[in-house]
């Protein structure tokens, strides 16, 4: 009987093993798509850019729940604090275009750094708010070398309209 329940083991196992695995290349397929997707359009938004002082071109590709792409590039300002990064401008002309908060499925995000490139923490706030946080964020580089990370994982404990309500309920418990 212990033979019998060994082999049945033995199989079990190798059925969810075959399983995880289909489903694990799955998701890499589809990741694969996203960046063949999105690569070129990013790239092309990187020479677009407008970067006078710092010449770090950035470039950025959303792409939304209906299938269109919404190009970033960085744009600088000589005050620097008026500056707006890759990322942030592809969101935000996508919201302008018409796209609803979190309706996105995914963004690349390219630059020309010895590897991946990541958002910076601003962004991450940005795709923290007008994001999924399942959706994968593809950083690449020219290089070819990439990594991918979901907003959640990018900024861990986001700040959130949560926080704001919390606040805002606390203030209202003063008040009374």
């Amino acid at each position: 009987m212990a033979a019998s329940d060994d082999l049945i083991d033995y199989y079990l196992i190798r059925f969810v093993e075959n399983r995880l695995r289909r489903e694990f290349m799955s998701v890499n397929n589809h990741l694969e798509q996203l960046t063949l997707q999105l690569a070129a359009p990013a790239r092309e938004a990187m020479r677009r850019a407008y970067v006078p002082y710092s010449h770090f071109q950035v470039g950025a590709a959303l792409l939304d729940e209906h299938g269109h792409i919404h190009q970033g590039c960085n744009v600088e300002n000589a005050a620097y604090s008026p500056c707006n990064c890759a990322e942030r401008t592809a969101l935000f002309r996508a919201i302008a275009d018409g796209c609803a908060p979190r309706s996105f499925q995914a963004i690349l995000v390219v630059g020309d750094t010895p590897g991946p490139i990541s958002p910076c923490g601003v962004c991450r706030q940005v795709l923290s708010e007008l994001c999924r946080p399942d959706m994968p964020v593809i950083m690449t580089n020219l290089s070819g070398a990439s990594s991918v990370m979901t907003v959640a994982e990018l900024l861990p404990g986001a700040f959130s309209v949560a926080d704001l309500e919390d606040s805002r309920s606390k203030q209202g418990e003063d008040n009374v």
